[in-house]
C-alpha cells in the first residue's frame, strides 16, 4: 500500500498509455536525429493544463489526466494516448526538463520535452525560444546523477546511503516503462489457457518465470475492454505484487485477515489461492477505498471477502488471536513503483518518510494480535528502502510484541533484478 496518491489505483485506461522512455531514450534522442511528428494545439493545451494542475495546484497526476481526458470527447484514442503518455513522461522527467529549458514557461517546458524525445517542434509562437542546440548544449553539459535522473537532491542521497552500489542500477530502471502484468484467476482458468484465449484475440503475451498466474503483455492495448477481463479471468496486477499473496501459504478453509487491503487486489488473490473456501476479511481505515472491492469479487466469481472498516482500536482487539494468516500490506513511500507513479518522487520527502515509518511500525505493534498462535504474518510494502523493510521487521522482533513472534524468511525485490516493481515481504510466525 503507497502512502498518498500512490495508494490510490491508477486507472485501467490511463496504465495503457505510460510511455516507453528511460535515460538511455532520451540521451538517444537529444544526441541524435529528430523525428516528425505533427502536433495539435488543442491537445498540446490539454498537456500543459494537465501539468499546471500536477505542480502548481498540488493535484495527483492519475486523477488529473482522469479529468483532462473527460474534459473533451472529441479526442480520439490517438489524442487521449498522446496527452496521457505526454503528461505522464513530462511528470516524470520534470527536473531534467527544467534544467535544460529556456524557462520555465509551460509551453517552453512542453516543447523542451518534446525535443528530449527526438521530435520536431512545429513554428508556433508559444515555443519561440525553445531551440533544439541550446537544449543539447545543456543537457551535455549536465554532470549531477539526481538532474540526470531526474529525482530530488535528497533522494538520491537517501537512496545511496541506503543500497550503496545498486542505487544507480536501481533508480536508472525506476524511469523505465513499467510493464503490464495479468495475473490469471486460476478459479475460472489456468495461465495457459488464459494465454491462449487473448491470443485469439490478437494479445500477444508471454509467462514470467517464477510467478505461476502471471502474463506479460507483448504490446500495449486496451486489455480492459476485451471478453475474457469482463468475464473475470484475469485481473490486472503486477508481478512483484503477486508474490505476496503467495508469500501467506494461505490454504482453503483458513480465516486470512488483509488489515490494509485498499482497493482489494491482494484480497482476491488471496481468495482464489484458497479456492474461494474458507474466509478473507478485507479491512481499511478508509472505507472508501473497499468499495469497489465487492464488484471485483463477484466479476471473479469469489464469495468468501468480506470488508470492514477499521473504525478504531476495539475493531482489532475483537479480532484477537483470529486469523490463521494475517497480511500487513502498510503504507510506505511507494519508491518501488515509481515507474507507475512518477509523481510521487514530487511529493515525498525526507520528513514523510520518516512519519510513514511510524504509521508502519504503529501497525505492526497494534495488528499483529489478530494472528493465531502458529498463524503466519506477512509484512510487506512496495518501496525499496531498508528503513521501511527489514529494519522496521528487525525493530518489532525486538520489541515486548514481537518476542512472541519468530522471523522466517524475506524477499527483497528490485526492479533492477526483477524487471518489475520494487517489493518487499516479510514473514513470521507467532510462537
Amino acid at each position: 500500500m503507497v502512502l498518498g496518491s500512490a495508494s490510490i489505483l491508477i486507472s485501467a485506461y490511463l496504465l495503457l498509455f505510460l510511455a516507453a522512455s528511460s535515460l538511455k531514450f532520451l540521451i538517444f534522442a537529444v544526441l541524435n536525429r529528430q523525428k516528425l511528428m505533427r502536433l495539435y494545439s488543442n491537445t498540446v493545451k490539454g498537456v500543459v493544463n494537465a501539468i499546471e494542475e500536477i505542480f502548481y495546484d498540488q493535484q495527483y497526476a492519475d486523477k488529473v489526466i482522469e479529468r483532462t481526458l473527460k474534459s473533451n470527447k472529441k479526442w480520439g484514442a490517438r489524442d487521449r494516448g498522446f496527452i496521457a503518455e505526454s503528461v505522464y513522461e513530462m511528470v516524470r522527467w520534470w527536473r531534467l526538463i527544467n534544467e535544460v529549458s529556456p524557462s520555465e514557461d509551460l509551453y517552453h517546458l512542453f516543447g523542451t520535452y518534446w525535443l528530449l524525445q527526438g521530435h520536431h517542434l512545429p513554428p508556433w509562437e508559444e515555443f519561440e525560444g525553445v531551440h533544439v542546440n541550446a537544449v543539447k548544449r545543456k543537457y551535455e553539459d549536465l554532470t549531477s546523477r539526481a538532474a540526470l535522473q531526474s529525482i530530488p537532491d535528497w533522494l538520491d542521497e537517501m537512496g545511496a546511503e541506503l543500497l550503496g552500489e545498486e542505487w544507480d542500477d536501481e533508480i536508472n530502471a525506476l524511469n523505465e516503462q513499467a510493464q503490464v502484468v495479468l495475473r490469471a484467476n486460476t478459479l475460472k482458468t489456468t495461465r495457459e489457457a488464459l494465454m491462449n484465449r487473448l491470443q485469439e484475440d490478437g494479445v500477444e503475451t508471454y509467462a514470467p518465470k517464477g510467478y505461476p498466474d502471471a502474463l506479460v503483455l507483448a504490446k500495449r492495448q486496451n486489455i480492459f475492454r476485451n471478453p475474457a477481463f469482463k468475464e473475470g479471468l484475469y485481473e490486472i496486477q503486477d508481478a512483484s505484487s503477486q508474490l505476496v499473496a503467495q508469500a501467506l501459504g494461505v490454504e482453503p478453509g483458513m480465516r486470512v485477515i488483509d488489515a490494509c487491503a485498499g482497493a482489494g487486489g491482494k484480497s482476491l488473490h488471496l481468495a482464489t489461492l484458497m479456492g474461494d473456501k474458507g474466509r478473507v476479511l478485507s479491512m481499511d481505515i478508509e472505507g472508501w477505498k473497499l468499495k469497489n472491492t465487492k464488484l471485483r469479487a463477484r466479476r471473479n466469481g469469489i464469495s468468501i471477502i468480506e470488508t470492514r472498516t477499521i473504525e478504531d482500536n476495539k475493531t482489532i482487539k475483537r479480532l484477537k488471536a483470529s486469523a490463521d494468516r494475517l497480511l500487513l500490506d502498510v503504507p510506505c513511500s511507494g519508491l518501488g513503483v515509481l515507474r507507475r507513479n512518477p509523481d510521487t518522487k514530487w511529493k515525498l520527502s525526507p520528513e514523510s518518510i520518516a512519519n510513514v515509518q511510524l504509521i508502519q511500525q504503529d501497525i505492526l505493534q497494534n495488528y499483529c494480535s489478530m494472528v493465531k498462535p502458529g498463524g503466519i504474518m506477512v509484512y510487506a510494502t512496495c518501496s525499496i528502502l531498508p528503513t521501511e523493510n527489514q529494519r522496521q521487521v528487525e525493530k518489532f522482533l525486538e520489541s515486548e510484541k514481537g518476542q512472541d513472534f519468530t522471523f522466517l524468511d524475506d524477499q527483497k525485490v528490485l526492479a533492477h533484478e526483477s524487471g518489475f516493481d520494487g517489493f518487499y515481504i516479510a514473514r513470521l510466525e507467532r510462537k
